[in-house]
């Protein structure tokens, strides 16, 4: 069968590589055309449009980039209609996506949506084009079920979270030779992990290096995004303890002491291989002015938003500052606090449920295929 999948982040992308796998167990007939990055490239099929030329941050940043989303929805629409696929996965971003979904319905398109987008963080409107557009929806958040459910009367399929998989799976890292290849010496690691788009990070890497120079017997290694290169990293780069490596974040968070983490999925995986952290976001005014009108949530990270309650601390927007990370970076490094969060992160991982997410999302979208 074909298969037309659009992820259009970094996390998309790897979702969606790990699904695509699956997919290939269940139909050794599989084709696919997508929209996505290297990982998804990498399991074969047609790269459409690679997710770095899709990605802006924020209420302003999208406003400014208006016509080229209006050009990139056209293109997809009409290569669409070209491949004509038996059906349509959508991997998370929702603006894109939503709209896309609404004219792949009309045109008489099977809609799969994995990973839910966040309409119970904000735009809870939504639910209505959901439930209009979308024939079937798997999430990956024990809460998400419920909310739709019994809040809005919208069956769904909760899955299990796809990061399980994706860390349980990895290849493990041998901490002297990862230390030796990446010149790192044996002073305890933390780890940077200032977002993946341009505007995040140079928001983020600032304030997070501003502390570095009170922890000399500690190396600082800023996990880089594989959608951004060295040479726009170094200029930020002052202090002599401060290394960088690129796309291996993984390897780099098994052997870190902590972490300083902005706020997304990089929390939950920080979280899942049980690194204590602290969570920074600082956005542009005009998006935290707007964000903070209408996100209707308790907390930003998901680690919080999952066992809901305050497990790590969060730093936004004014409190994202040199002094308030340094205070919360000495609270996780001492040992009584980091004890406490190890059985937090234990518990986080227990409701996320086991592993085997892409598995169990390919054959509920095979079956309901061929039915």
């Amino acid at each position: 069968m074909k298969y037309y999948i659009i992820a259009g982040e970094a996390s998309g992308d790897l979702h969606g590589s790990n699904l695509m796998k699956s997919l290939q167990k269940q139909d050794a007939n599989a084709e696919f055309r997508f929209w996505g990055g290297d990982l998804m490239q990498h399991v074969g099929g047609t790269l459409v449009k690679h997710y770095k030329a899709l990605a802006f941050m924020g209420f302003s940043e999208v406003i400014m980039n208006l016509r080229t989303i209006a050009k990139n929805l056209s293109f997809c629409k009409s290569d669409i209609a070209s491949y004509n696929p038996d059906v349509i996965i959508f991997i998370d971003y929702p603006g894109f996506n939503l709209r896309i979904a609404k004219w792949a319905k009309l045109k008489k398109f099977k809609t799969h949506y994995y990973i839910s987008p966040q309409i119970w963080a904000w735009k809870e409107g939504r639910i209505k084009a959901i439930k209009q557009d979308v024939d079937q929806m798997y999430v990956i958040l024990p809460f998400e079920k419920d909310f739709y459910e019994n809040k809005h009367n919208y069956p769904v399929h909760f899955v299990g979270h796809p990061l399980i998989d994706a860390i349980s799976d990895r290849t493990q890292v041998s901490g002297t030779a990862f230390r030796k290849a990446n010149g790192l010496s044996d002073k305890p690691i933390i780890a940077l992990l200032p977002g993946s788009r341009k505007q995040e990070i140079t928001k983020m890497l600032s304030v997070m290096l501003s502390i570095v120079d009170n922890y000399p017997d500690y190396q600082f290694v800023i996990a880089g995004a594989p959608s951004q290169d060295f040479d726009f990293y170094k200029t930020f780069i002052k202090q002599s303890n401060v290394h960088f490596i690129s796309n291996k974040t993984y390897d780099l968070l098994s052997l870190s002491t902590a972490a300083l983490v902005t706020s997304g999925t990089a929390t939950l995986e920080t979280g899942l291989f049980k690194v204590p952290q602290v969570v920074c976001y600082k956005g542009s005014w005009v998006s935290y002015q707007i964000g903070k009108r209408v996100v209707n949530l308790d907390y930003i990270s998901l680690v919080n938003l999952i066992l809901d309650k305050e497990v790590v601390t969060e730093l936004i927007q004014g409190d994202f500052n040199t002094k308030r990370l340094k205070k919360e970076l000495d609270r996780i490094l001492d040992d009584t606090e980091r004890s406490k969060l190890f059985l937090s992160y234990y518990e986080l991982e227990k409701k996320l449920g086991g592993k085997g997410a892409s598995d169990t999302t390919a054959k509920l979208i095979y079956d309901y295929i061929k039915s």
